[in-house]
């Protein structure tokens, strides 16, 4: 298993780079009491190499190093050449993390209970304001309130309500020359005219004349009294074809 080394602190040297990496001296203070008999260890000097993407992630320049604390966690290598690494023990580093300053800290801290305090004074202030206008409104007499008049609704007698005009009905219109307009089934039709087949052709002109302009392109032709057709039979065909109720007529 390889060895694991945390080191914690800012580095003691320039920042030194080379073609693929940086490194920089840290140093470690040993602990302060040591096993009976043994001598009490001193500084250990360590010389600590990083990835140039991984430093420049941290956004750490040559100068912060040298104030910023900083995390290195690493293992420890004896295969750097010795003028690369002029510390007692040379140190790969796998993660490099910036620490934040104590003083900061304490700076963020002290702000965060500012404005807590500055919250509940401002908190305190509106509850006493609130009071203060509560017992106002406890002291001051009621007013009057003015009464409002509703007047009555006044209904209308049904010899004042106004009656709706009924609208008109228009009349259908009617072609150029049309004297009257009579039932369909008033109309008799002579045996003559039934033994008769009009050309089909344009028997289909004046139906779609009539789904077009809604009326039979010429009156048809009877008799004033007794209503014998007399002229017309094709729009008489179409008039029963089309199902109308009333036909335009001329007398003969």
């Amino acid at each position: 298993m390889p060895h694991k080394m945390t080191l914690t602190g800012s580095a003691t040297g320039p920042l030194r780079e080379y073609d693929r990496y940086v490194a920089f001296d840290m140093r470690e203070k040993g602990s302060p009491s040591a096993p009976k008999g043994l001598k009490k260890s001193t500084f250990i000097s360590y010389t600590v190499f990083v990835a140039k993407k991984a430093f420049n992630k941290t956004g750490l320049t040559k100068k912060s190093i040298m104030h910023e604390k900083i995390l290195i966690q690493g293992e420890p290598t004896l295969d750097i050449p010795i003028d690369e690494c002029p510390g007692e023990i040379g140190i790969i580093c796998f993660q490099i993390t910036v620490l934040p300053n104590k003083n900061d800290k304490e700076s963020n801290e002290s702000k965060d209970k500012k404005e807590a305090k500055q919250e509940v004074s401002k908190a305190q202030q509106e509850v006493a304001a609130t009071k203060q206008e509560e017992k106002q409104d406890s002291v001051s007499p009621p007013v009057a309130k003015e009464a409002k008049t509703v007047q009555p609704e006044v209904k209308e007698t049904p010899a004042q309500e106004k009656k709706a005009a009924p609208p008109k009905k228009q009349q259908p219109i009617q072609p150029k020359g049309t004297k009257d307009v009579v039932s369909f089934d008033d109309i008799i039709v002579p045996e003559a005219f039934l033994k008769t087949r009009p050309n089909p052709v344009k028997t289909e002109e004046v139906i779609e004349f009539v789904k077009r302009t809604g009326h039979l392109d010429k009156p048809l032709t009877i008799e004033k009294g007794s209503k014998v057709l007399k002229d017309g039979y094709r729009r008489y065909i179409v008039a029963k074809t089309v199902k109308m109720d009333k036909v335009p007529v001329v007398y003969a």
